[in-house]
């Protein structure tokens, strides 16, 4: 069998599994939780009954005319009014109806409950007489139709047609007030903080010490420009639009990032969303110097709230320099600079409860990527991480994680240096240096076409607050030259660790690990201890 027909296998294998993982936990969720999962919401188009109510979508829609949009309890204010159900407001003219009409009356004054007889006040209590609404303009109300007075204020606030809005209208020729049950309501509402502001400083085994400042606005619109000085101290220039945007800069000792992104959740009013993003990188390596000046382009689509599809298109210069030796073939090609085009399609599982160090979830994710232009190679990743949620505390604290994670990826021939797979690290392999895993050419890690890594992780609280827990894990993987793994060379690092929670230092916490190899190839190089601290305000 070729290569091809053995990468084939292996993408066809691995996903097999995943699947297989993936549709056990759900059908475990779904037991566990009675089948809610299954359960279909309400279809509000289909439950129509023969009087129109409450289960006419005619109804619901009846109450959408914008001439009569009078808020309960508030003279001066005019929205749409709201069944007492709460269900969805449509657009159908309610005139259409043939009902008959009904002669609503009104109780005058202002609630009280030492008025026995008619429970309301004469004169405002507050001293601050409401204003009485306009009057809209005469539509055909039905028969024996007419307007409430003027003078006071109507029980419920809007006024009422077929069928009532609630138990405050009254329709019968003597109603009875029931001040238990009518209440004025003050509704406030002010916009969450979408933006975000942030500098911070870190330093970890693999990248160095490194600083970041953020800009980021989670309600962004390019379209609205300010129109004064004040537009902008007071927040009100390109907001509003609920689209993204972020500006990063991260200047660092071995590892340089500054990038602008831009995301729009619902282009053209549609499911579908777009992201674009240009960046600077700059990594010094210990046999190169890297850096790539590019961009992306992506669109997405939410199948369900769990599944999601995306394919996006990658443009970059990629600058190769300062080798530290000049013996190596793959390595003179690769120096000086390359443009680099691929495009990718990717479908992605999340059910996990958070993105975060999650506890309890499953994250299935499938990328392939084709290389064209100056390169000309096919390349696949899949990614399965499984998370159980062992135990807690009543009040959710204290929470027991066991973790399972497995990553694979293949690449083609002719895939350059700079791209091809590596491991080591606190984010790929504990227990080794980084990039310090795999075939060698000389005394230059050049990485390999194929790499497979693989985690079991057990996460539990040490400190009562969840400050501080403990993990217990062990790290296995290889990189390889081919598709065959040998397995006497197979990476296999048990260890254990501490996560340092720190309010005043942000949500990353600080992460402490120790990794003891025990099994390993003769050219891969350990590291028994790697970290992480950072610090972001």
């Amino acid at each position: 069998m070729d290569r091809s027909g053995q990468l084939l296998n292996i993408t066809l294998a691995l996903g097999f599994i995943a699947c297989v993982c993936t549709s056990w936990t759900t059908v475990s969720a779904q037991t566990m939780s009675g089948g809610y999962g299954q359960q279909q919401m309400p279809g509000w188009e289909s439950q129509n009954n023969a009087s129109g109510y409450p289960q006419s979508t005619q109804n619901w829609d009846s109450y959408g005319r914008s001439a009569y949009q009078a808020s309960p309890g508030n003279p001066n204010q005019y929205r749409n009014g709201m069944p007492a159900s709460g269900a969805p407001i449509g657009t159908v003219d309610p005139y259409q109806q043939q009902y008959p009409g009904q002669q609503v009356q009104y109780q005058q004054g202002f609630p009280s409950p030492d008025n026995p007889e008619t429970g309301m006040y004469n004169v405002d209590p507050s001293g601050n007489p409401y204003d009485s609404p306009p009057l809209p303009a005469p539509v055909g109300g039905g028969p024996g139709y007419a307007y409430p007075p003027v003078n006071g204020r109507p029980l419920g606030g809007a006024r009422i047609y077929d069928p009532p809005l609630g138990p405050d209208a009254i329709i019968t020729p003597n109603p009875y007030y029931d001040p238990g049950r009518t209440a004025d309501l003050t509704i406030r509402a002010e916009e969450a903080q979408t933006g975000r502001f942030q500098f911070g400083v870190g330093i970890n085994s693999d990248a160095g010490v490194n600083g970041s400042i953020v800009i980021d606005e989670r309600n962004f619109d390019w379209r609205r420009f300010p129109t004064s000085v004040d537009d902008i101290w007071n927040g009100r220039a390109w907001r509003g639009a609920g689209q993204g945007f972020r500006i990063e800069a991260m200047p660092g000792s071995q590892v340089q990032r500054y990038m602008v992104s831009f995301s729009e959740p619902y282009l053209f009013n549609t499911r579908v969303s777009m992201n674009m993003s240009g960046y600077l990188f700059n990594r010094i390596y210990r046999d190169w110097d890297e850096q790539r000046i590019g961009g992306r382009v992506g669109l997405g689509y939410r199948l369900t709230p769990d599944l999601s599809t995306a394919v996006s298109l990658r443009m970059e210069d990629v600058g190769i320099s300062d080798p530290r030796v000049n013996n190596v073939q793959e390595l003179n090609e690769a120096v000086g600079h390359h443009d680099l085009y691929t495009a990718s399609w990717s479908i992605t599982h999340d059910t996990r409860d958070m993105a975060f160090s999650p506890t309890e979830g499953h994250l299935f994710e499938i990328n392939l990527e084709q290389a064209f232009g100056e390169y000309d190679y096919s390349r696949a990743e899949v990614d399965f991480r499984q998370y159980f949620l062992l135990g807690e505390r009543p009040d959710g604290s204290g929470r027991h994680t066991l973790g399972f994670s497995t990553r694979a990826g293949f690449s083609g021939a002719e895939t350059p240096i700079f791209e091809n797979f590596y491991a080591g690290g606190f984010s790929t392999l504990r227990g080794f240096d980084f990039r310090r895993v795999g075939p060698k050419s000389g005394d230059v890690y050049v990485g390999g076409p194929f790499r497979v890594l693989g985690s079991v992780e057990y996460m539990f609280p040490i400190t009562a607050d969840d400050m501080v827990k403990g993990v217990i894990f062990t790290d296995v993987g290889a990189v390889e030259e081919s598709t065959k793994i040998v397995w006497d060379d197979f990476d296999i690092a048990p260890g254990f660790g501490l996560r340092i929670s720190v309010p005043a230092l942000g949500q990353a916490p600080i992460a402490l690990d120790f990794a003891f190899p025990v099994n390993r190839a003769d050219t891969d190089q350990t590291q028994v201890f790697s970290f992480f601290v950072g610090a972001a305000r």
